[in-house]
């Protein structure tokens, strides 16, 4: 998908060329606090004046003082090209979905092998399941090939196995999917199983599992905006 360089208030962002292409897990910019309305620091409540000045988070529009709003941090989800300023809040969160876009998009691109089970059926299809380069799409290969569109999915449910009553760790093994067809309200469900025999790797598929995790929460998030 073609892309465009762009300049706004906040930095350089490389952004696709047409707004339909955008990926998925993606944020607006937000619109910043005006000046006017900001005569003291939002965190700390320090006056703004020749020597205190203000700067404005790029990833929530509030306006800080230089200390409260600091930290320069990567932002993909906006495409931003240079990390930009954050307030503290905000960088936190930010550095924490670093992981995703340089760890775990990589896994779900790479894809993992499930049993995959279509609506009621009682029959399964060993299937590749990846995400698509462009993050738009969950491609599932096997006999049969499907393409599902990341916002037309509705629901995940991660299936998990493991735990005790007295604790301990517990470990992805399968997933249920519900998605709504495109040009319709109908509603299909998926269930992804992780193979026991040796020709599924377990253990990739757990990580898979546990990255489609992270990037549900970035796509309800993105569709909360």
């Amino acid at each position: 998908d073609a892309k465009k360089l762009v300049r706004s208030p906040s930095g350089l962002r490389m952004v696709p060329e047409h707004r339909a292409a955008r990926s998925p897990f993606g944020l607006d910019e937000p619109p910043w606090v005006p000046d006017k309305e900001c005569p003291r620091c939002m965190q700390c409540d320090t006056k703004f004046d020749f020597i205190t000045r203000k700067h404005h988070c790029r990833r929530c529009g509030k306006c800080f003082c230089d200390k409260c709003c600091s930290k320069k941090v990567p932002l993909p989800r906006m495409c931003f090209v240079d990390p930009v300023r954050q307030c503290a809040e905000c960088a936190l969160v930010s550095q924490k979905e670093t992981e995703f876009y340089d760890k775990q998009l990589k896994v779900l691109m790479n894809g993992a092998t499930f049993f995959v089970t279509l609506g009621t059926s009682d029959k399964s299809e060993l299937m590749v399941c990846r995400l698509s380069n462009n993050q738009r799409y969950l491609v599932l290969d096997g006999d049969s090939h499907y393409e599902i569109e990341i916002i037309q999915i509705s629901t995940v449910q991660i299936l998990t196995e493991g735990f005790t009553p007295g604790g301990g760790n517990t470990r992805a093994v399968g997933m249920i999917l519900q998605y709504k067809v495109p040009g319709s309200e109908e509603v299909t469900q998926m269930k992804f199983t992780a193979g026991e025999d040796f020709s599924c790797n377990k253990k990739l598929s757990a990580a898979w599992l546990a990255a489609m995790h992270k990037a549900t929460k970035l796509l309800y998030e993105s569709r909360d905006q």
